[in-house]
């Protein structure tokens, strides 16, 4: 698919069935690439049972499940990868054990050297926006001008976290990133999930990747 797709991040916190349900209904709405289980407030057993509802739900529906920070969680859940944003270190030890069985995806960069530097570890790709903010209607423009840099220079694939309005997918898509990520957009859409990744879908579609000579 020539074009970015959609990268789903869960809230930071649910109930696991009622999650699994909103999952499976998402799925309904079309193409989603991958989904992030993000539980930054979860201790060990919490998120490996959220995992464990999730994953499954996750892979029937086509996408690559990505548990937040905890490669053990990750591995014992048949997670497809694991998203690291704490430090360099973090970044090199998931990407020397876990690769290339699992994918492994880092954020939380400042810098852009540092964003270099990341990379250069073989991470599968970089994350750009905060998950630890308060969503608000559109993308962070420090979002936007850094996912923008990055998809005109380098290989590694990136993600553009969007706004929590179904429109701003336009200025993630804008950037060139690979993926865009969406957090409230899709489960507190007004006519649910399957709704929301359509819309996002749809939005997608208009943002074609400039075929490579």
């Amino acid at each position: 698919m020539n074009r970015p797709r959609l990268f789903l991040v869960t809230p930071p916190a649910f109930d696991p069935e009622t999650l699994a349900a909103k999952l499976e209904s998402a799925f309904s709405g079309g193409d989603i690439a991958s989904v992030m289980i993000y539980m930054p407030d979860a201790d060990g057993k919490a998120l490996q049972s959220a995992a464990e509802a999730l994953v499954p739900v996750i892979q029937q529906g086509g996408a690559a499940a990505i548990i937040y920070r905890d490669t053990q969680v990750a591995g014992r859940s048949g997670a497809d990868g694991v998203h690291s944003d704490t430090n360099l270190e973090d970044v090199k030890l998931a990407v020397e054990s876990l690769q290339p069985a699992k994918i492994v995806g880092a954020g939380g960069t400042k810098l852009k050297h540092e964003d270099m530097e990341w990379a250069e570890t073989g991470i599968d790709y970089l994350f750009y926006g905060r998950l630890d903010l308060e969503e608000k209607a559109d993308p962070h423009r420090k979002t936007l001008a850094r996912a923008g840099w990055w998809a005109e220079l380098f290989e590694t694939p990136c993600v553009a976290l969007a706004g929590n309005k179904i429109a701003s997918v336009a200025d993630a898509a804008e950037t060139g990133a690979d993926f865009v990520a969406l957090k409230d957009a899709v489960w507190q859409h007004g006519d649910g999930p399957a709704a929301a990744v359509a819309e996002a879908n749809a939005i997608l579609e208009q943002y074609p990747f400039e075929d490579e000579e």
